[in-house]
């Protein structure tokens, strides 16, 4: 299979290196793009571009130029991350690229409890203004976040309350993305995919399964939000740390808790649930086994 020329960012990354390695199983014609170079994979009939950082313009536009479809990964957290990502949206227009796939957020708006969230909003709200086909992929929360946030000491801590979450696998994510990207036909463009797992649990219930699988007691241990902060404090900037801390509220006031059927509609496989995906990933929570 060949075709017009897809740039993936991210390409040494969860989301970005899954979906390239799809795309060129395939024969696509992809080209690599990385803040290092010599991290991104060596696949077959992939290109590499040169270090191209997203608010840099100039080298986006080296790395971009000759690319239809631009599949973009959201940049590192950051207070400049919406400048960033309209900087390389930008780049990407000025080129000719003609369409844009964007990861975003479950929930994003200008007014998300996520902080973050809340930078994913702005970047759509600037795509929805340049002239280029858009597709935007909204993942919820991961589910190797959930025993990656689970200390040694086989504690959950978070202002989570009861509420619930539908992480989605990074395996769903990229087989979702790979998919739009495959169809050249207008059927996504202006959709907007939210890409869920098949259950939204609660924090309480995902220690329950941690449990199981580590042959130990984990529990998740509510948090107020001022708690929350001080037991963060130090350990990041204040606006990372905000994030971290919003992430959970997000959960406890019912905005990460719907269930989509895009991962199936879109891949034609189930979406893969936490107890899938703790039997398939043992060392996601080999530091919560009993002596570790």
């Amino acid at each position: 299979m060949t075709g017009p020329l897809t740039a993936v960012t991210g390409a040494s990354g969860a989301v970005g290196g899954r979906v390239a390695r799809r795309l060129a199983r395939v024969g696509v014609p992809v080209r690599l793009l990385g803040r290092d170079p010599a991290r991104l994979p060596d696949l077959p009939g992939a290109g590499h571009a040169p270090p191209a950082p997203y608010g840099e313009p100039e080298a986006m536009r080296r790395a971009l130029d000759g690319a239809h479809t631009l599949f973009l990964v959201s940049a590192h957290e950051s207070p400049d991350r919406v400048r960033e990502h309209t900087t390389a949206i930008d780049a990407a227009v000025a080129v000719g690229v003609e369409r844009i796939v964007y990861v975003s957020f479950q929930g994003a708006a200008p007014d998300a409890t996520f902080t973050f969230a809340r930078d994913h909003w702005h970047t759509e709200a600037h795509l929805r203004t340049v002239d280029v086909r858009r597709t935007f992929l909204r993942d919820n929360w991961y589910l190797a976040g959930l025993p990656a946030m689970t200390g040694p000491d086989g504690v959950l801590r978070g202002p989570g309350g009861d509420g619930r979450v539908a992480a989605v696998a990074h395996a769903d994510i990229a087989d979702a993305a790979a998919a739009v990207l495959l169809d050249e036909s207008t059927d996504h463009d202006g959709r907007v995919y939210d890409l869920t797992g098949p259950e939204a649990l609660t924090l309480a219930e995902a220690a329950e399964q941690l449990s199981r699988a580590a042959g130990r007691t984990v529990r998740y241990e509510p948090e107020s939000r001022e708690a929350a902060y001080a037991s963060r404090a130090g350990q990041a900037e204040e606006w990372e740390v905000a994030g971290w801390v919003t992430s959970y509220e997000a959960i406890a006031r019912g905005e990460l808790a719907a269930v989509s059927d895009a991962v199936p509609t879109l891949t034609g496989h189930p979406a893969q649930t936490f107890a899938g995906y703790l039997a398939e990933n043992p060392d996601s929570y080999r530091h919560l086994l009993p002596g570790a």
